[in-house]
């Protein structure tokens, strides 16, 4: 017979993988992830990563957008 605390990890970790795999299909927000895991929005964001889901969902154009402000900003710090 399992213990209490086992039945809690495994309900934590199917919970996790479900809000996870919601999550990445866009069917939910970080938000309401957070909310019925029952923790913070950065805390999800962790949890996810670390579980393996993506927590970042750039379109191609604000990837670049990102990118390119990245490689700006690191060629201001090089020039100080």
């Amino acid at each position: 017979m399992a213990s209490k605390e086992d039945t809690e990890q495994f309900r934590r970790r199917v919970l996790l993988s479900a809000l996870g795999s919601l999550y990445e299909q866009g069917k939910i927000s970080s938000g309401l992830g957070a909310q019925v895991f029952g923790c913070d929005r950065w805390e999800f964001y962790q949890l996810l990563s670390q579980h393996g889901f993506s927590v970042i969902d750039y379109a191609e154009d604000e990837m670049e957008y990102e990118a390119e402000t990245s490689r700006t900003l690191a060629a201001q710090f090089d020039q100080s």
